[in-house]
């Protein structure tokens, strides 16, 4: 059992399967065929994360170092917490940019949705962390992998 500790940025309980990425995590195209299909596909998209291609993103606890891609991130975001797909929690190695801190306020805010987000984890929890493995995060941003 490792521990992390991390900020808490969108505090909160949850326990689920971690879903690790390396790369950074592209909203758009990661989203892209659950925009698409209105949500009734939510696999990602993005062929260039083979670490996440073809999985089911909905109800996740994505682990992964950062968002990139376009302005957009904040607002996909969002859009997915207003469809009913988006993950448990995001749990950041690094810093959590400000693309996907506006998207899990919007999400609370707007559509009263709460996707617990962690950052500053650091490298030691992407390095630790397996796909699949069992997560919990506490009110306080601890990370607990079991």
């Amino acid at each position: 059992m490792d521990k992390f500790q991390g900020r808490a940025v969108i505090p909160g309980q949850v326990r689920g399967n971690a879903m690790v990425s390396k790369k950074g995590f592209n909203v758009l195209s990661s989203y892209m065929g659950a925009l698409v299909s209105n949500g009734k596909q939510t696999l990602c998209t993005d062929q260039n994360n083979p670490d996440l291609f073809q999985k089911d993103l909905s109800g996740a606890i994505l682990c992964i170092p950062q968002v990139i891609g376009s302005t957009t991130a904040g607002m996909l975001i969002q859009t997915v917490a207003a469809m009913g797909i988006q993950p448990k929690a995001m749990l950041f190695s690094a810093t959590a940019e400000s693309l996907a801190i506006s998207g899990v306020l919007l999400a609370d805010i707007w559509e009263n949705t709460k996707i617990v987000t962690v950052d500053g984890l650091g490298d030691r929890f992407l390095e630790s962390v397996q796909d699949g493995q069992t997560v919990e995060v506490a009110e306080d941003g601890a990370v607990t992998l079991f």
